[in-house]
């Protein structure tokens, strides 16, 4: 039978408490295939709701569905899968067991939306699933501590997948990629995580956009990956020893465009990356608005706004091809005689202070001093730490209005 025929034939079915049918598992056993399983308003203390045949699971008013800290609670397995408008709470928590509040498995267009999870392990957990979308969802967990807390949403071998206007807290990861790719990432907040915001190794040509991710314990982590772009995002007061906006290890062939890295230790922090364009972003007030790390070549740097850090850049190696050209540096003191807004002297964003600090952490108390004054102008005169052509040719003389439409 043709799905447009099932759709016809579909039917809806009531669970409450004083209805015919009074929990989520009857109501789901006895649907047919594509019809809607409506959950009235209640709390329903149900685990292991198995929906193995394409239906749509709605609440009517926010229904609570309580795990009772038993283990996983919505498991699909079957293509064509709506679960819509509930509030589930108290997912178990397992050493040898990823239980999820919602999990999907080697599934194919499913949608996962309005949900509300609180008291979770893993919120919505997509396993060798493809073509689906997490759209909407407030995702809120307890997390003290890494070895006994779980991701927000996690993709693991899942592709073309978008994950949509969700808010992430209080979890290890926000959101997490493994092995997925083809995947859009937009519009989310992802913050007050104990790890990172967004963490993704392994997972190609994906799409980041509009998302902010804000007071997360170390922020970013992006590795492993390429045709990655990265575009319109926020990455604000990640602060910490080992903590950065954002961590870029081992990406290739990407593109890091209008985003904005406010107030973190590091705004980037790269190792290994190369042939990555980076345009139009703004560095604001970091500790050091990007860090090298080494084994990175052929990066591209133009029109970003580099404003008010500690330090702009940090450099570790005497030999450099990557290129800057057309940014805007709030510390740049050259002329502009010619009037055509471009600095008419070459701008050397690495200073050697920022060389002793990494080198010496400890020396970072003499940051204000006239000595930080005295090596920086010396090595700007004279370069023997930092590469000798490592400079921005066409320095701005204005800061440059990014449009970010």
């Amino acid at each position: 039978m043709c799905l447009a025929a099932d759709l016809l034939l579909a039917d809806t079915i009531v669970v409450c408490k004083k209805c015919e049918i009074s929990t989520i598992v009857e109501g789901v056993k006895m649907a047919r295939d594509y019809d809607t399983v409506l959950v009235r308003k209640g709390t329903y203390k149900e685990v292991n709701i198995l929906i193995d045949k394409p239906l749509v699971l709605k609440g009517e008013n926010y229904p609570v569905i309580d795990g009772e800290l038993k283990g996983e609670i919505i498991t699909i397995t079957s293509d064509n899968v709506t679960v819509d408008g509930l509030f589930i709470i108290n997912v178990g928590t397992s050493y040898t067991v990823d239980y999820a509040a919602v999990r999907v498995i080697k599934s194919e267009n499913f949608l996962i939306q309005n949900l509300v999870l609180e008291k979770l392990f893993f919120g919505i957990y997509l396993e060798k699933a493809r073509n689906g979308r997490v759209y909407h969802n407030n995702i809120i967990g307890d997390a003290e501590e890494e070895y006994n807390s779980g991701n927000g949403i996690q993709l693991w071998y899942s592709n073309n997948i978008e994950i949509d206007q969700n808010i992430i807290t209080h979890v290890r990861d926000g959101i997490y990629l493994e092995f997925s790719d083809n995947c859009t990432i937009i519009n989310n907040r992802s913050s007050e995580n104990l790890r990172y915001g967004l963490h993704f190794m392994f997972s190609n040509n994906d799409l980041y956009s509009n998302n902010t991710f804000e007071d997360n314990g170390a922020g970013v982590a992006v590795m492993f990956s390429k045709g990655i772009k990265m575009y319109e995002n926020t990455f604000k007061n990640n602060w910490g020893t080992a903590a950065y906006g954002m961590l870029l290890k081992e990406i290739n062939d990407s593109e890091i465009m209008r985003n904005t890295f406010q107030q973190n230790t590091v705004g980037i922090n790269i190792e290994g990356s190369n042939r990555i364009t980076y345009s139009n972003n703004n560095f604001i007030g970091n500790g050091w608005a990007i860090k090298f790390r080494g084994a990175c070549y052929l990066n591209n740097f133009k029109e970003n706004n580099f404003l008010y850090n500690s330090f702009d850049l940090s450099y570790n190696s005497k030999l450099n091809d990557n290129k800057f050209e057309g940014n805007f540096w709030s510390s740049y003191t050259g002329y502009d005689l010619d009037k055509d807004g471009v600095g008419d002297i070459p701008y050397r964003p690495v200073k050697l202070f920022s060389y002793v600090v990494n080198r010496t952490p400890e020396a970072i108390i003499l940051l204000r001093s006239l000595f930080v004054d005295i090596i920086d102008f010396s090595e700007k005169v004279s370069p023997v730490f930092t590469p000798d052509n490592l400079v921005d040719i066409r320095p701005r003389m204005k800061q440059i209005v990014h449009d970010r439409n």
